[in-house]
């Protein structure tokens, strides 16, 4: 694809989930991860019960069971591989078991609102645990998870493995929701914010804490 000098410039300098141009390792690592995050979300914005639930094919993945599956994946990240704790809040009363499935199943019982809000709140509950491990030890700092002999990753390890995820599920959300309604393009539009949910973009209203840097 080609991009003229204006576009260039439009794309470096104005979205909020655009990465820094310069920075250090952690702030490339955050804004591609935030990038991730807010393609995704624009991806899934605005739809209603049918069209969380459209499917391609035989595959049982829709818009409303990637945001119920990626919420679930966030609070995982940031409580059990993290820190060895329960995701709890939502989950405290639902069968979270990695590799089940059930998160993506259950999905078509579940209003809107609620994927929205699993998601969205998942998002601030991330941004704030990873700025209270970062301002705690940096990016080579070990974290809970680790291999059957006893090697911990580090933080770094499971911030690109929650990239690389979204980076999977994205992709299936182009396809989905041009499925639903046309909408294609490779980034939201600069000054786009969601139509259903939350304030999603960092320091965006009450829910919206800053990321860390």
């Amino acid at each position: 694809m080609t991009v003229g000098p204006g576009q260039y410039h439009r794309r470096m300098t104005e979205p909020w989930f655009e990465p820094p141009l310069a920075g250090t390792e952690a702030e490339h690592l955050i804004g591609a991860l935030e990038r991730q995050r807010a393609t995704f979300r624009w991806k899934a914005d605005g739809l209603d019960t049918a069209g969380l639930r459209l499917r391609i094919g035989a595959s049982d993945l829709s818009l409303g069971a990637l945001l119920k599956h990626l919420a679930l994946v966030e609070d995982v990240t940031f409580t059990v591989k993290l820190a060895g704790d329960p995701p709890g809040g939502p989950w405290t009363d639902t069968p979270v078991q990695p590799g089940s499935d059930w998160e993506i199943t259950s999905a078509d019982a579940d209003h809107p609102d609620h994927l929205y809000a699993l998601w969205d709140g998942a998002v601030v509950r991330s941004r704030t645990r990873l700025a209270v491990a970062l301002a705690r030890g940096g990016l080579d700092q070990p974290v809970h998870i680790a291999t059957p002999d006893g090697r911990h990753a580090s933080l770094r390890r499971i911030l690109f493995d929650l990239v690389e995820e979204y980076g999977r599920h994205t992709g299936h959300a182009d396809l989905l929701r041009e499925a639903v309604d046309g909408r294609v393009g490779e980034d939201p539009p600069p000054d786009w914010t969601p139509i259903s949910g939350s304030p999603l973009a960092p320091g965006a209203g009450p829910s919206g804490p800053s990321q860390a840097a």
